[in-house]
């Protein structure tokens, strides 16, 4: 399967949003985060990623269909030395369990050298597997699991994988 990354331009931050939704809808599970009024969860910092440096938006291609989002940017998630941080990552159920999202993450860690924080919700036993595979992975077995500094919506005290890639 080729696989494609391929950052958001500001007139396709349209697309951007519309993953956007679908991604924190499914991960509202976890979190409890409510939708607002109009039934959407908008975002707030997506336009962040069109106006401030250090923040990449990415859309994710599988086989030239769009496949996912992944957002970088250098937010640290905890109290340790940060280059990136993964903000946001989903990938569409249809391509869930075929390397995409490991082969994603080859090249974000390409791209962007350095010491990494990767969050996630210890609820999702999906992502914990995924992102302690991806971390091991690209520090060679030598990375960190933390506290989070900000716990999720729910109260739940956020896991921060912490490595060099």
């Amino acid at each position: 399967m080729k696989v494609e990354l391929k950052q958001v331009t500001p007139n396709e931050k349209h697309i951007l949003n519309n993953l956007m939704e679908k991604h924190i809808y499914e991960f509202s599970q976890y979190d409890l985060i409510p939708f607002n009024e109009e039934g959407l969860f908008n975002d707030p910092h997506i336009d962040s990623y069109f106006t401030e440096a250090d923040r990449f938006a990415y859309l994710i291609y599988a086989d030239g269909k769009l496949a996912g989002l992944a957002l970088v940017n250098k937010y640290p998630e905890c109290d340790r030395p940060i280059d990136w941080a993964v903000a946001e990552f989903w990938i569409t159920y249809h391509y869930r369990h075929k390397g995409v999202g490991t082969a994603v993450m080859d090249m974000l860690f390409e791209r962007f050298k350095g010491m990494w924080h990767i969050k996630y919700h210890p609820k999702n036993e999906v992502s914990h597997i995924f992102w302690n595979k991806i971390a091991d992975k690209a520090s060679d077995g030598n990375y960190e699991t933390v506290r989070g500094k900000e716990d999720y919506f729910d109260g739940t005290p956020a896991k921060v994988l912490v490595f060099r890639a």
